[in-house]
């Protein structure tokens, strides 16, 4: 019952094992605090976040680029980062309000990782996420040595923040880990009104816990908030201008940032985009389109390999791929190796199946996999599944971006009540999208019924006033279809665009030495691509 999760760093994450030992004694405990003082006031740049209003002039003296700091938010501005090592990088905790409305009010620590220039000395940070909503920029900032070029490691500190919920920062958690298996195993997608109310009245009782186990969070998880909070931590490293690469919803995040302060913008990389503007059901929508058009070209390239277990065309590959999964829905494959999850059922292997789509590295492993599923074994698929979910075999989370992801697509995109309408979605997205159509429109039921509402609804956002703006699209990646890039572009008054004709999710080190190139002229120099570049 899991939304196709939009998020890249997952190769890097998974070499990144050794790397975060002891990170997270380091850097936990960044739960809410009723009064919260933010450390080291008077030390460092004030920036200012106005709320709402948008920045004035800077005060001489205060090297930052934008407004002075409001009095109710300077202490905030003003806190200087107190780094301690922690195995090869530096970790700090970073204060923020929990309502910037209420900045007198509770305040939460966010986990911050930098891991410093390899070369001699530094031209500044570059704050760089992963994704999600709910991927960690700690341990993707951990992983620099994979997720940025051996040129921008020479020259930047990579830094990485968990925003505020996730991970490491006061985490959302509403269920507990046998709770939250067999809500992801759930039926994703309802064949009749008896299914469709239980899974509306499945997504209620999650919002339910999750405001039972949240009541002071849950409504600050918003993208704006973690936007706001980007800036003081812009302010906290010392920079007049933020330097930054967001990655999948790390798009989002950073052209809401954008939009909030544009006359902040540094050199700003926005890889595999999610528009701010979408609509939960064009969000759906296109994923859905997305993800077929993945599903096609590994089934094409499953075909071409020989001895695909699909069959011998791409129509007939995706049509045993839906039947597989409508049997899955009445008759699970059995699992063996797993600690709880017994049984392989639509929930799981749809995610198992999505999770390949990310990387086209993983096609070979997705076809072993549904070999097995089609002999009688689940664990195999149930594999790729616990990976999309960053679920271990002895039924531990290792983060919490499964609930955390909610939260916050719940807050920025304001969802129907009416079973209706997403009746109406699943039909209208099986017709472009057959395979994937029901099980992205039912995605975002959860949020049918969300306790709490968010600052805002999904709108354009322009950046009048920023520097040039970095946008790179993939032209099959299924989870942040190409044309979402375009039309970020057309937004933007000073976006420039790079498009990579390739598979998998983003594109920016993913063994393009052409789209690196150009990335790295961007990060280094400001230089943009020659309008129209495709790489």
């Amino acid at each position: 019952m899991a939304v196709a999760d939009a998020r890249a760093g997952r190769g890097a994450g998974r070499r990144l094992a050794a790397a975060l030992t002891g990170l997270a004694m380091l850097v936990a405990g960044a739960g809410c605090t009723s009064t919260g003082d933010a450390r080291g006031a008077g030390a460092g740049p004030s920036g200012g976040a106005s709320s709402p209003a948008a920045p004035s002039s800077s005060s001489p003296g205060q090297g930052a680029t934008g407004g002075a700091v409001p009095a109710d938010l300077q202490r905030f501005y003003h806190q200087e980062l107190d780094w301690q090592d922690c195995s090869d990088f530096q970790c700090a905790r970073l204060t923020v309000p929990v309502d910037y409305a209420d900045p007198s009010g509770e305040t939460i620590q966010l986990a911050v990782l930098k891991a410093p220039a390899s070369g001699d000395g530094s031209q500044g940070a570059l704050v760089v996420n992963p994704g999600g909503p709910g991927g960690s920029g700690v341990e993707y900032a951990a992983a620099a040595d994979y997720i940025v070029s051996n040129t921008i490691r020479e020259h930047y500190d990579v830094v990485g923040f968990d925003p505020r919920g996730v991970d490491r920062s006061a985490p959302i958690k509403c269920l507990d880990p046998t709770q939250l298996d067999q809500f992801l195993g759930s039926d994703p997608t309802p064949d009749d009104k008896a299914e469709e109310k239980a899974m509306m009245a499945s997504g209620t009782h999650f919002g339910k816990q999750c405001e039972q186990r949240n009541p002071d969070l849950l409504a600050h998880v918003s993208t704006e908030d973690a936007a706001r909070d980007m800036d003081v931590l812009r302010a906290a490293l010392g920079e007049d201008k933020l330097d930054y690469l967001g990655k999948s919803y790390g798009t989002f995040l950073g052209s809401t940032y954008a939009g909030l302060f544009p006359e902040r913008v540094g050199r700003f990389v926005l890889d595999g985009v999610v528009p701010p503007d979408l609509t939960s059901s064009e969000l759906n929508e296109g994923q859905a389109v997305g993800f077929e058009r993945a599903t096609r070209a590994y089934v094409q390239d499953c075909v071409g390999q020989g001895n695909c277990p699909l069959g011998s065309s791409v129509e007939q590959g995706m049509e045993r791929l839906r039947q597989f999964l409508d049997q899955l829905d009445q008759h699970p494959v059995p699992v063996t190796d797993d600690a709880r999850v017994q049984q392989l059922t639509e929930g799981w292997g749809s995610m198992g199946i999505a999770e390949a789509m990310y990387d086209q590295s993983q096609w070979s492993t997705l076809t072993a996999a549904l070999r097995a599923a089609f002999n009688g074994s689940g664990n195999e698929l149930l594999l790729l599944a616990n990976q999309y979910a960053q679920r271990n075999d002895n039924g531990s989370y290792t983060g919490n971006i499964m609930q955390v992801i909610y939260a916050v697509n719940c807050l920025d995109r304001p969802e129907s009540p009416k079973l209706s309408h997403y009746e109406q979605d699943a039909r209208q997205f099986s017709k472009k999208a057959p395979t994937w159509g029901r099980f992205l429109a039912w995605g975002s039921v959860t949020c049918a019924h969300w306790p709490v509402q968010g600052p805002s609804e999904p709108h354009t956002i322009s950046a009048k006033g920023s520097g040039p703006i970095l946008v790179l699209g993939t032209t099959r990646d299924p989870a942040t279809p190409y044309e979402w890039s375009k039309r970020l572009v057309d937004q933007l008054a000073n976006g420039h665009l790079l498009s990579y004709d390739g598979d998998g999710h983003t594109a920016y080190m993913r063994s393009n030495q052409c789209v690196d190139s150009k990335v790295d002229a961007y990060l280094m120099e400001g230089k943009v691509p020659a309008k129209g570049t495709m790489c």
